[in-house]
């Protein structure tokens, strides 16, 4: 398959040198000195084990008017960076091009085909504006999610920390010749990828624990066991999973796994930083309105109160505002307004 991944980080280029080993033509849109360091060496990925494989021969450009039609496009950035490409990415499509969106959290396209009241409702808090769903049409997309972690450790190298599995689904639950053929290729490559018939109940599943552990350990620089072996921080994170579950359930989605086995099995990962505490230290922006503003959205809609999630959430979006702010060492100022409060208002 020709394929497109946007974004070589730490997750776009685990993907990329696995497909690319397993023999599948794959261009890695990137940009600076990951572009750089691509054309010049090569992808490199060095596995858990201390295995290192490189992909020789992964194309990467930063024009995807060049890198021309695709069968399958991969968004591999955060949430929150997909908007500032949604006016290139219909460039890589033909007529049947496939797009996989490996993001974290409610996703864009999360009430596509979605029945109800709430059908085809835009989630602005992850597409305040609208132009990702308008170039991105959901009718090409495969929801999939992501379980493994990994980072990038330099430009155009990737050390893999644990998991190979990306569940995918067609957003009405069939099993579609192109998600059987994505699904396929993944496994080919050595990823678990099953066709999932409720891509959104697993989309859930993950996020119930991000919306609370990812944005409580950002507020409180501590790791996961931290959080659950403090009673106070494993009450308030219990709290705002059942408000999300409150929410899940008007929705339709049934959680395989109670709350208790899932912050069990989130201690159980022990001293473990969170996404969005590592991207507070290192100075980047966090990834909070796909986590946590997007679950406050979904609660207005459905007329579900969150009063612990809007406070974590109003906390994490001042705590990333003030550390972005001019002379605080950040480059990006975050609106001081979360988007999902400014479109309910």
């Amino acid at each position: 398959m020709k394929i497109a991944i946007i974004g070589a980080g730490a997750i776009g280029g685990y993907v990329g040198v696995k497909l690319a080993l397993a023999g599948e033509d794959v261009t890695l849109i990137v940009r600076g000195a990951n572009l750089e360091a691509i054309r010049n060496n090569g992808m490199k990925l060095v596995m858990s084990d201390g295995s290192e494989y490189v992909a020789n021969r992964v194309k990467a450009t930063d024009d995807y008017a060049a890198a021309g039609t695709q069968d399958l496009v991969i968004l591999a950035m955060k949430a929150h960076q997909v908007e500032s490409i949604a006016n290139d990415v219909p460039k890589l499509f033909g007529p049947e091009t496939a797009v996989v969106t490996m993001q974290n959290g409610i996703p864009y396209w999360y009430f596509h085909r979605h029945g109800g009241d709430l059908a085809d409702s835009i989630v602005r808090s992850v597409d305040p504006t609208g132009v990702i769903g308008r170039k991105i049409p959901a009718e090409r997309v495969i929801g999939c999610v992501v379980y493994p972690a990994s980072e990038l450790i330099a430009p155009g190298v990737v050390k893999h920390i644990e998991g190979e599995r990306f569940p995918v689904g067609e957003l009405d639950g069939s099993c579609s010749a192109r998600v059987a053929r994505i699904s396929e290729c993944f496994a080919k490559a050595g990823f678990k990828a099953p066709i999932l018939d409720d891509i959104r109940a697993e989309i859930w599943l993950k996020l119930w624990g991000n919306l609370t552990f990812n944005p409580i350990s950002a507020l409180t620089r501590s790791t996961l066991a931290d959080i659950c072996q403090y009673p106070a921080t494993r009450e308030l994170a219990a709290a705002m999973m059942t408000e999300a579950q409150t929410i899940a359930h008007k929705l339709g989605i049934t959680f395989r796994v109670g709350l208790e086995q899932r912050i069990a099995g989130a201690e159980k990962v022990g001293r473990h930083k969170t996404s969005m505490l590592q991207d507070i230290e290192a100075g980047r922006a966090p990834e909070i309105d796909a986590l946590v503003g997007s679950v406050v959205e979904l609660g207005r809609l459905t007329q579900t109160p969150t009063p612990h999630i809007d406070a974590v959430y109003a906390l994490t979006k001042l705590l990333a505002t003030t550390l972005s702010a001019p002379g605080d060492g950040g480059s990006n100022r975050i609106s001081e307004t979360p988007r999902a409060l400014r479109a309910t208002v």
